[in-house]
């Protein structure tokens, strides 16, 4: 049994934070930059910690931390020789995990939660392109490129003490491949759930069936959950239905507010679901979703709201 069905066998879900980069912005940091929330990492890794505190007090179990558009090449385009580069990648750890110890040391915080996990980010090569392309998947590359360059991160994300790694926003069935041939290969020790970006309520963003991607991912024994992340909200129970139809390993669900990203200008548009989020986050749970959280546009209040509905259900089988 993987880390997350042992937790969900006494906790009838958990809860993953919100947005992190959208959060940073509230805060007053400026994001319009290739590397994305990774920026602050160089700049003021303390926002950093102190949005996964916020996320903590609010209820969240599990952090997700602020790697999603870190990698070598882009802190090496700053600079940094890789040395440093690596450190910054696994600083995002250590700043989740920083937090996550600051707010258990408080016995007060404890009750009716699990400890709450670190869950490092893996984003897809077309985060690291800074061009949209997470949302399409058209990269050009094969099982094998996209292997070779998520390979240095991921060993470095995992070497810095995670629980797990969140491989999120994937917009194709390769490149999920491309991840789990190393974690079986490299990393056997490691745990990740595998989180595909959508374009409606069947199919990732390349056009795949997501039936079909969880029935190859459900043969693979280090994920450890299967799921969706930074797609509309009203698609999400139609996906989770999608997973469930071809295989048993939990789900996970963060979608974002319901507006639409756009790569090229780097703006928002379209009408938020914000307001309305844990209300709909309760479809979720009834079409199977154990582990529920948001991405882009959520923000602590969010995640109050489905933390404190979430710990009345009952517990039931993962």
């Amino acid at each position: 049994m993987n880390l997350i069905e042992t937790l969900l066998c006494d906790y009838p879900a958990l809860v993953v934070d919100g947005a992190l980069a959208t959060e940073l912005e509230q805060r007053g940091c400026d994001l319009h930059d290739p590397l994305w929330s990774a920026k602050v990492l160089l700049e003021a890794p303390e926002r950093i910690r102190e949005v996964h505190l916020d996320y903590f007090r609010a209820g969240a179990d599990i952090a997700i931390t602020a790697s999603y558009q870190a990698s070598l090449a882009g802190f090496q385009c700053r600079g940094l020789d890789e040395a440093a580069a690596a450190a910054l990648i696994q600083k995002a750890v250590h700043l989740a995990r920083e937090a996550r110890d600051a707010f258990w040391a408080d016995p007060a915080v404890r009750a009716g939660r699990p400890r709450p996990l670190v869950a490092a980010s893996v984003g897809p090569y077309g985060a690291v392109l800074a061009d949209g392309s997470e949302y399409r998947g058209d990269y050009g590359l094969s099982r094998a490129e996209l292997a070779d360059f998520h390979r240095p991160r991921l060993h470095l994300l995992w070497a810095a003490g995670p629980d797990l790694l969140a491989c999120e926003t994937l917009p194709c069935l390769l490149e999920a491949q491309a991840l789990t041939d190393l974690l079986m290969t490299e990393l056997p020790e490691a745990r990740a759930w595998i989180s595909f970006s959508a374009r409606d309520g069947a199919h990732t963003c390349h056009g795949e069936a997501l039936a079909d991607c969880a029935a190859v991912l459900d043969a693979c024994p280090q994920v450890a959950a299967i799921g969706i992340n930074c797609s509309a909200p009203q698609h999400i129970p139609a996906l989770i239905g999608a997973i469930r139809s071809a295989s048993r390993k939990p789900v996970v669900v963060y979608p974002n507010s319901g507006e639409v990203y756009d790569g090229a200008t780097h703006d928002w548009h379209g009408n938020s679901a914000c307001d309305s989020f844990a209300t709909q986050a309760h479809d979720w749970y009834a079409a199977g979703a154990r582990l529920i959280g948001g991405c882009c546009r959520t923000g602590p209040a969010h995640i109050h709201a489905l933390a404190e509905w979430l710990r009345r259900q009952p517990v039931s089988a993962p």
